[in-house]
């Protein structure tokens, strides 16, 4: 175990009230790729790049164009929760955790365990139909060859994500700042903090440690009180061992 890992463990001990924000490397140990890494969406090539794809307005104009993409290259029903999604669960069962709030939609973190999970960015596990409202789960879409149509009314079925263009859910907004001011420790994992307007949520920590698990650096670093740039499941591995 190293210095910094060990003293991750000690904080963890010592805390009741802490809350975890991740991002894409919280799943990339569940098989499930970072956009930003080497071999991430980022870094194929596209008749259109992902960010274009995965706008709103891309949605609107070439739904079934955005729907080969999204059933390619988003989703991923095979994983699994890793380490990382198991420990984070066990501290909210432990009452040391009081939420995870997550800029991913694969659902991993409900999967382990998590109760009181604030999604930003939505799930890929729900999809609702554009006029009707009408609930379908991530079955559907799968099997969905083209742009998925609601089977009681023919509207268009849209995935519950927020893309590129779109405003983040506002209670999901208002829970997640809430658990942040109220926090003693911050643990932030997994992301580069580089999207926003999820990326300002972590201005609203007033607590005591604030924690950053990254492989790269972040632009928060340099406000934390301990940095650790290794696997997270490692870190997490760590934890469970000290626990």
């Amino acid at each position: 175990m190293s210095k910094e890992s060990d003293r991750f463990v000690q904080i963890i001990k010592d805390s009741r009230h802490i809350v975890f924000f991740g991002g894409a490397g919280v799943s990339t140990e569940s098989g499930i790729p970072d956009f930003r890494s080497v071999d991430g969406l980022y870094n194929q090539q596209y008749d259109f790049p992902p960010e274009t794809i995965l706008s709103h307005s891309f949605y609107r104009k070439n739904p079934e164009e955005f729907y080969r993409f999204y059933h390619n290259k988003m989703l991923f029903p095979d994983a699994r929760p890793n380490t990382a999604h198991r420990m984070l669960a066990r501290l909210e069962e432990a009452g040391r955790l009081d939420a995870v709030i997550t800029q991913n939609i694969d659902g991993l973190h409900q999967a382990a365990g998590s109760k009181n999970v604030y999604e930003l960015h939505g799930s890929v596990l729900r999809n609702y139909c554009e006029d009707c409202h009408a609930f379908y789960d991530l079955a559907y879409i799968m099997k969905s060859k083209d742009a998925p149509r609601c089977d009681k009314c023919g509207g268009p079925v849209k995935p519950d994500v927020v893309l590129y263009e779109e405003g983040l859910d506002q209670d999901t907004v208002n829970g997640a700042v809430t658990a942040i001011r109220q926090a003693d420790v911050l643990i932030i994992g997994g992301t580069s903090l580089a999207v926003y307007p999820a990326a300002g949520l972590i201005d609203y920590f007033q607590g005591k440690h604030l924690i950053v698990i990254n492989m790269s650096p972040t632009p928060r670093d340099r406000f934390a009180d301990l940095c650790i740039q290794e696997p997270i499941g490692q870190v997490f591995a760590a934890l469970e061992a000290g626990l």
